[in-house]
């Protein structure tokens, strides 16, 4: 787009065009800023221009974060083929801006990048295809669940949680059960929670004798969302895990199955020294909506932390008990 017509659609974006092109990388860069501020389309032609070949760094990279804000085509092509920029940077300031993406055809766009050479970009893209679904690149992330590197393999798994097929379920079960990794299966164990059949709660029971406290966490709070039977006593006994992350998941998701058998271990969970699990024992106990837990949770409204007592409070509430102390 011609100077000349920039400065008929704003005379601020004439002026900023040419100190877009002054020597000083600084001078350039506060320019690209200016013209952020403008949020006029009219600038993203040389916004572009930044991108692509001015020779700073820091210019490219702000270019970048400004480019967030647009989701054109050219201007999601242009990202993309940042992610490989030789300045990390500027490589990062892609991959975030690409993280915003909301427009499923954009897909088309970022993943051509899954197979770049470089782990970095090939996550980055797949970080950027996440929130997309876009249904083109399943194929594509199935493969990637073998990628060598960690990062893509995690990302993948995300992907195919958000596509939500059915046909995935067996390899992100695999995935779960034994990646090397443990955010990888981490993830896999989250993404299980799109479907509720067999697989999918094997899978997600075995996950909760994972050896990463993260995995366990994870598949307890999956476990809540998924509501099997079968998970109330493998639930009742993460209770009792080391980490108190993944009790006070395991006491959510048993508040969510709404099983009496976990009124007596969520009791004990009452006096643990974390408020944040007394607190979510609390509010299980009340779903339970069993008088049984009258007398615990009535011995708890005098918690020391008054978010313990609030949660006190509901679960009487909830029972039909409202006049517990606070």
């Amino acid at each position: 787009m011609p100077d000349d017509f920039l400065f008929a659609l704003d005379p601020a974006i004439g002026a900023l065009a040419a100190r877009l092109s002054d020597p000083d990388a600084a001078v350039r860069r506060v320019a690209v800023l200016q013209l952020a501020d403008l949020e006029d389309e009219a600038g993203v032609p040389l916004l572009l221009q930044r991108l692509q070949s001015d020779p700073a760094a820091a210019v490219r990279a702000e270019a970048a974060r400004t480019l967030a804000s647009w989701e054109a085509d050219a201007v999601v092509r242009a990202l993309a083929a940042a992610l490989a920029d030789a300045d990390r940077e500027v490589a990062e300031a892609a991959a975030l801006a690409l993280a915003e993406l909301k427009d499923s055809g954009s897909g088309a766009a970022v993943l051509p990048w899954v197979a770049h050479e470089d782990p970095f970009v090939r996550a980055s893209a797949w970080r950027a295809l996440r929130e997309l679904r876009y249904a083109p690149g399943f194929d594509a992330a199935m493969a990637a669940l073998a990628d060598a590197a960690a990062p893509v393999r995690r990302e993948a798994v995300t992907v195919l949680g958000w596509l939500r097929r059915s046909e995935a379920l067996p390899a992100l079960a695999q995935v779960a059960a034994s990646d090397a990794d443990t955010e990888v299966r981490r993830a896999a164990a989250g993404a299980l929670g799109l479907a509720a059949d067999a697989s999918a709660r094997d899978a997600l029971l075995a996950a909760l004798g994972d050896s990463a406290w993260q995995v366990r966490e994870e598949a307890a709070q999956t476990l809540g969302k998924l509501k099997f039977a079968e998970a109330v006593r493998p639930l009742i006994g993460a209770l009792e895990d080391a980490y108190w992350q993944v009790r006070l998941q395991a006491a959510r998701a048993l508040g969510k199955l709404g099983d009496r058998q976990a009124l007596a271990p969520l009791t004990v969970q009452l006096a643990h020294a974390i408020s944040n699990l007394r607190k979510e024992a609390a509010l299980s106990l009340g779903s339970l909506r069993d008088p049984a837990a009258l007398p615990a949770l009535s011995a708890a409204a005098g918690d020391a932390d008054p978010e313990v007592r609030k949660a006190v409070r509901i679960a009487l509430a909830q029972i039909g008990h409202p006049h517990g102390g606070a």
